[in-house]
């Protein structure tokens, strides 16, 4: 149950991230409107590269909204997974293990600052530039500091209300669906 709960944290981590860079940068778009070449999206078939800095803004979003340590956070989890589940029937296998878990632990570090990259090429294709520095600009803020700071706990209880939000809906929904059907002449 709290590997699911991480999951779904980590989930909404990247949604809540996304939204508030959208909202934050749609609010800087509306201000000044970007010029026709400066649109976001423009990096698929027959368009150009982005440019460095349009990837070095959509790298430090990535950073400064939090997203990152999650990918971070990836890898411990997994080496603890792999020495638990192996540990479990070989408990003599402990200290070889630790430090062959040591040793890999920055090639695969490296992979997590990958997926920081995957996640910009992403942001490219649906930000402009300026909107990106002017996500990057609120995360850097102290709203924005905070914002991130929050989010850890702010989902672990979003997560929580949300299950038994779930249970209620789907509750209500199958009672209304009876009661309507039962209206047409159906027992469900």
């Amino acid at each position: 149950m709290r590997t699911t709960q991480k999951k779904h944290a980590m989930n909404l981590v990247f949604c809540l991230a996304f939204l508030l860079a959208l909202l934050v940068a749609a609010s800087g778009s509306m201000a000044q409107p970007a010029a026709p070449d400066a649109s976001p999206g423009q990096t698929g078939p027959g368009s150009a590269a982005p440019s460095p800095s349009h990837l070095a803004a959509a790298r430090a979003l990535v950073i400064a909204c939090g997203m990152s340590r999650s990918f971070s956070s990836t890898i411990p989890e997994f080496m603890d997974q792999i020495g638990s589940s192996l540990t479990q029937t070989r408990p003599e296998l402990i200290h070889d293990l630790n430090a062959v878990l040591t040793g890999l632990k920055p090639e695969f570090d490296k992979q997590a600052d990958e997926m920081v990259d995957i996640a910009a090429q992403i942001y490219v294709k649906q930000m402009s530039e300026p909107d990106l520095k002017s996500a990057v600009a609120f995360f850097e803020s102290p709203a924005g500091r905070k914002y991130v700071e929050t989010q850890p706990a702010f989902l672990t209880e979003v997560v929580t209300a949300m299950q038994g939000w779930r249970g209620k809906i789907s509750t209500d929904m199958m009672t209304r669906v009876r009661a309507e059907m039962k209206k047409k002449g159906h027992e469900i």
